[in-house]
């Protein structure tokens, strides 16, 4: 499945990324607090998932402004200028109404989108998030977790991995601190980490009226399993299904019962398994080249091939992973080889 990036403008004038992939009935996907449209393409846990979501539907998702492919932003986040995005996005693809899957940060989010534009939400999905966001670890904790991020966002990078992703194999967990750091300055990731802990979206649950499933991993280590049940007791009519696990990040763990849950929520079929790519010997070989950041030329010299051979076979290795970029064939590589 491939991915088609575009761009739009938010009301302040920030350009903001958006992807769609899949075709059929507009679904929009708004995940956790950062975000990167390639690199996440390329870490195939996560697409996996966002493959598995996009059968019967055009997925659509964004780098919110500071992150991924978007321009960085001076102005702190906030839950206006989040909604202000969704906005932008649906204008740039035309949509006027979706189903919408949140996730992490996403879910707050779209609870408030919910309330304030009930006429462009067919269905709603709240995964792994929460209503009110200083019940999610105590002020010392959170101030730790900020002042971590903001002034060793290598080491916090690493920390959060541990948090979100505990069930994640050694190449992913690799790959997502790198993605992390990758996505976001430590200046906004801290800003987002702050918008986390102050929102609070406990007053719009009851004006929600669009059809609600709320799923949560029991033993979720970045998000209590009681904020999903305030969520859904709140939200009229809304269906809470716990998940056993522990892993925040929706692509890691018992990914199949997750989207089993929400694929019949949202009326699709089972989905169809993916086939991993495969690459041969010497497509292996110069992904893994690329991993440690040579160059085409090096990567000829290691290889006894001239340059443009290195060059022909990175291009087929992008055709074959389905990616654009050298930092996507190196996060694919170091999610798929680290052990």
């Amino acid at each position: 499945m491939e991915q088609r990036l575009g761009s739009t403008d938010t009301p302040d004038g920030v350009s903001v990324a958006y992807a769609a992939a899949g075709s059929g009935p507009p679904l929009l996907f708004v995940g956790g607090w950062l975000s990167h449209l390639e690199l996440s393409w390329a870490l195939p846990a996560e697409r996996q998932l966002l493959e598995s979501l996009a059968q019967g539907r055009t997925l659509l998702r964004y780098d919110r402004p500071g992150c991924g492919l978007s321009d960085r932003s001076t102005t702190e986040p906030s839950v206006d200028t989040e909604l202000d995005v969704v906005t932008a996005v649906f204008a740039a693809t035309g949509v006027e109404r979706a189903d919408i899957v949140a996730s992490s940060l996403g879910v707050p989010l779209m609870i408030e989108w919910a309330a304030r534009h009930p006429e462009t939400v067919d269905r709603l999905v709240l995964y792994g998030g929460w209503a009110r966001g200083a019940d999610i670890g105590t002020p010392d904790v959170r101030d730790h977790v900020v002042g971590l991020v903001a002034g060793h966002w290598g080491l916090g990078a690493g920390v959060l991995t541990d948090i979100f992703a505990p069930d994640a194999s050694a190449g992913t967990r690799a790959a997502l601190s790198t993605y992390q750091r990758e996505a976001a300055s430590p200046e906004t990731a801290s800003a987002l980490l702050r918008l986390c802990y102050r929102i609070d979206v406990t007053s719009s649950l009851a004006r929600i009226h669009a059809p609600t499933l709320v799923v949560h991993r029991e033993q979720d280590r970045a998000a209590p399993l009681e904020q999903a049940r305030l969520i859904a007791a709140e939200i009229p009519g809304a269906r809470l299904e716990v998940l056993p696990g522990r892993s925040h990040m929706p692509y890691v763990g018992d990914t199949p019962s997750l989207v089993g849950a929400i694929r019949t929520f949202l009326g699709l079929p089972a989905r169809r398994g993916p086939t991993p790519p495969r690459l041969t010997e010497r497509q292996r070989e110069v992904a893994a080249s690329v991993a440690e950041g040579l160059t085409n030329r090096e990567i000829g010299e290691r290889l006894g091939i001239d340059e443009r051979s290195a060059e022909g076979h990175l291009e087929r290795i992008r055709l074959r992973l389905g990616v654009r970029s050298r930092a996507q064939v190196a996060a694919w590589w170091v999610a798929t080889n680290v052990g």
